[in-house]
């Protein structure tokens, strides 16, 4: 039983197709596509494959809370109805998956380690011998190692070096990008789709598979900063050569947005929300004062009479809490050290960055060139699942044809080695080789 997923009894089995899971504060996602070498592209030259959708399914996600599961029992629902939906629409049963992992206080680390060569040629053990000794400095009790990625090798002490396979030389070193995060939100996560009778392949961090699916190549080459604001949770990530180096997460997110409209204008979280969603800006206009919206107070039952506020009282509770996530990511991509390789270019994807006015206020607050990202270089998605709010799950489908120098024995945790599930991320790096 490989990557590719078990297939319904009556069908023929279908090479290539992928199951990835989104499992976030606001909505939880399934999604299934087959993928298909990619035709030349300008915008998308490092992709090898396109992915075509062929199921999705998506819920209103219960019982997590700012990326973290607080309810096993509600959050197990939500990812049910989710994977059902997708396994019908795609006509096949699901039984392992990708999934995203945005809880447990992520953090990015560099290390460097060497290994001796004695003057042979570079193999893939050799390769595998040095990521496994940079990737064993980041471990603690009580952290789990989410990603173990090189972000450049070096022979002999010449850096700069993508690729050292067959290239000879004394000593093989690596700097390598070491993503970690609390143990205990990733079993639970992992807890919580095993009792949904599925398995997990691989768990991704969220701002990595944002990045994949927001950035077009330049972005990755040259170096640029993706920011997901999602629901409970806004992460950054940073790419520069084509290389993932640093990611962050705040737990922070639109829901807190909505939070503070239920609490400043004492209404439901229901009605905030439709609020946010039918006048939320961060534009102010000089007619505000007189423009006037209608809200529902709490506790109000039929005939009562809705409040008349001004929509500068609205704008005013949604800007503030923007401005104030926006400070603290720039604040931590200065602090990160990366803010030169970012340069001028951010890219702002999730369900968040869709408030009107968001990619003028990003640019002040930044100080840095501004784009809205959708996810690139995925066919056939339904029109709902085109926007900014669907990267993660779109970068968690493009995550396998870039993960070549990370296996399961080395970027994921034990618990997925002995559950036997570690070398099938290599057999598909394997399968796109020898498949096209």
């Amino acid at each position: 039983m490989s990557w590719l997923g078990k297939q319904n009894a009556s069908g023929a089995g279908r090479a290539g197709i992928i199951t990835v899971l989104d499992v976030g504060s606001t909505k939880v996602c399934c999604v299934v596509a087959q993928l298909r070498p990619a035709e030349s592209s300008q915008q998308l030259r490092g992709r090898t494959h396109k992915a075509k959708v062929i199921g999705i399914g998506h819920q209103r996600s219960h019982g997590v809370k700012s990326g973290v599961v607080v309810d096993l029992d509600r959050a197990e629902h939500a990812i049910r109805l989710a994977v059902d939906s997708a396994e019908r629409m795609a006509g096949l049963t699901i039984d392992s998956l990708i999934v995203n992992l945005t809880a447990g206080r992520l953090k990015s680390h560099i290390y460097t380690a060497t290994v001796n060569l004695g003057g042979h040629e570079v193999g893939d053990g050799d390769v595998r011998r040095v990521l496994a000794a940079g990737a064993k400095q980041s471990l603690k009790a009580d952290r789990d190692v989410v990603h173990a990625l090189p972000v450049t090798f070096s022979l002999d002490g010449e850096r700069g070096v993508r690729d050292p396979r067959g290239m000879v030389g004394e000593t093989l070193g690596v700097d390598m990008h070491v993503m970690t995060g609390d143990a205990a939100p990733q079993r639970n996560l992992e807890l919580c789709i095993n009792r949904s009778h599925l398995s997990v392949e691989r768990m991704v961090a969220t701002p990595y598979a944002s990045g994949l699916a927001a950035l077009v190549d330049d972005e990755l080459e040259m170096g640029a900063a993706c920011i997901d604001m999602g629901g409970g949770t806004t992460t950054i990530s940073v790419f520069s050569e084509g290389k993932f180096v640093h990611g962050d997460a705040l737990p922070i997110g639109g829901g807190h947005v909505t939070l503070d409209l239920a609490k400043g204008l004492s209404t439901r979280f229901e009605d905030a929300e439709r609020l946010k969603v039918m006048h939320g800006t961060l534009v102010s206009n000089s007619g505000d004062d007189r423009l006037m919206v209608t809200v529902l107070p709490i506790g109000s039952e039929d005939g009562d009479v809705p409040l008349q506020v001004p929509q500068s009282v609205v704008t005013r509770i949604v800007r503030a809490r923007v401005e104030e996530t926006l400070e603290l990511l720039r604040d931590r991509l200065n602090k990160s050290g990366y803010g030169n390789v970012v340069g001028k270019r951010v890219v702002l994807t999730g369900g968040g960055s869709q408030l009107a006015g968001m990619p003028d206020t990003a640019r002040r607050i930044l100080g840095r060139n501004v784009r809205i990202g959708r996810p690139l270089g995925v066919s056939s998605l339904p029109e709902a699942a085109k926007g900014p709010a669907f990267a993660a799950a779109v970068g968690l489908m493009i995550y396998p044809q870039m993960a070549e120098f990370e296996n399961g024995r080395i970027g994921a945790s034990s618990r997925f080695r002995s559950a036997g599930t570690g070398g099938r991320l290599q057999r598909m790096g394997q399968w796109f080789k020898d498949s096209f």
